[in-house]
């Protein structure tokens, strides 16, 4: 078939759009001390900026999902293309806070058309026999992206001004609307099936109630009578919604899923990995900058140790999976991550900042050993008629950690930056 014979491109096309969507979520990171003193905001403030990013994706991925199963994949994730490009373009040149928080808000909706329909467009374009091979290397580019952020954002911040970790977006994204125009396939597989509007709403008043619960208890305590009531709608919300989906004949999500083992655990781990990986990747820049008086391009260099040692110990991990088991390498990863952030713990002003880099470089190390067969073990725990659900599903997860972790060190650390 002629449109087979370009899979390899549309799996660069994706995975490149996959890659920079990801990376919108950290590359922020290491600019948020330099934003602080140019937009003359508070540090609470500016974790709006990757936050609002988190959650607008978290809201949109189950509605974008299930609208792309209706009107096709192909479009939704072509779309998604352009608002990101557009909503970066928005952002690069934004003068004030609000400008730059609503840009980000639409570089958002964005990101969730493509990240909700990433999966499945391989899923369609590869055969049985290189859907795993080509899956693998769209986890490969997620991890990149999510990784990669503070080091790629800390080198360009060596040279230009802040606004440029946005603009990089542009011409990269121009480029990938235009080869997708070329090699992105038809629609294989189209089901006109009811937009599940009560789940979407539920799902959201959850996600956003926690959310603002969380960043609101910063300023005004967590025991603030208003944002107990928004905790508690978003509780309600989120029980609402699992015994909705349990019972809609058009649900969001097919819960059943969550009947295999394999998949609940690479779900929750995988939220509990990230929220850790965000507290690292939120408050190293500050530590690193305010603390210990280095420079954004410094900082940029030491946090690229992180997606080095990644990008030579994935494969490596994704061969010994096959062979010994994608469980029992995740736990072995699992392992190593905790015994860096045991040694984050213990840092101080005092800690030698090779030390430091090398916990660095070690937290990549266990990432890199935990991520791709985790990725591996959800993908393979369902049917092959699910994998998409699947893919949805994982990337909320993944998401959600960044936005608990995001809030959870910024709340934290706030008092002492």
């Amino acid at each position: 078939m002629a449109q087979n014979s370009k899979r390899w491109w549309v799996l660069i096309c994706v995975g490149v759009i996959t890659f920079m969507s990801d990376l919108d979520a950290s590359i922020v990171n290491v600019a948020l001390p330099v934003i602080n003193r140019s937009l003359h905001i508070t540090m609470s403030l500016s974790e709006l900026l990757i936050s609002v990013y988190l959650v607008v994706i978290c809201v949109c991925l189950l509605p974008f999902g299930k609208l792309g199963d209706s009107v096709g994949k192909i479009k939704i994730f072509k779309i998604g293309m352009v608002v990101f490009t557009l909503g970066s373009l928005l952002c690069g040149i934004s003068t004030a806070f609000g400008m730059l928080l609503t840009a980000r808000a639409i570089q958002a909706v964005g990101a969730a058309m493509t990240m909700s329909t990433n999966n499945g467009i391989i899923t369609e374009t590869f055969s049985t026999g290189e859907r795993g091979q080509a899956l693998g290397w769209i986890g490969s580019f997620v991890a990149l992206g999510m990784i990669a952020g503070p080091g790629v954002g800390g080198v360009i911040l060596n040279s230009f001004p802040w606004e440029a970790i946005f603009w990089i977006n542009v011409p990269i994204g121009v480029a990938m609307v235009i080869l997708g125009l070329i090699v992105l396939p038809r629609n294989k597989t189209m089901q006109v099936t009811q937009f599940d509007g009560l789940g979407t709403i539920l799902v959201s008043v959850g996600i956003i109630g926690v959310f603002t619960y969380l960043y609101g208890g910063r300023q005004f305590g967590y025991a603030n009578a208003a944002l107990l009531v928004f905790l508690v709608a978003a509780l309600l919300a989120i029980v609402g919604f699992v015994g909705y989906e349990r019972h809609t004949s058009t649900p969001s999500i097919d819960l059943s899923i969550f009947k295999s083992f394999h998949f609940s655990v690479g779900v929750g781990t995988a939220i509990l990995i990230f929220i850790a990986n965000n507290f690292y990747m939120v408050l190293t820049p500050f530590y690193l900058e305010n603390a210990r008086h280095l420079g954004p391009n410094i900082v940029g260099y030491m946090m690229m140790a992180l997606p080095l040692v990644q990008v030579i110990i994935a494969p490596i991990s994704g061969r010994l999976s096959d062979r010994f088991g994608a469980l029992k390498i995740s736990v072995v990863g699992l392992g190593i991550i905790l015994v860096t952030q045991v040694l984050f713990a213990h840092v101080t002003l005092q800690t030698m900042l090779v030390s430091y880099c090398s916990f660095i470089g070690l937290l990549g190390l266990g990432n890199a050993i935990f991520q791709s067969p985790n990725n591996a073990m959800i993908m393979g725990a369902v049917p092959s008629n699910q994998l998409g659900i699947a893919g949805s599903v994982n990337a909320l997860a993944r998401n959600l950690g960044m936005v608990l972790g995001n809030s959870g060190s910024t709340g934290w650390a706030a008092p002492w930056f």
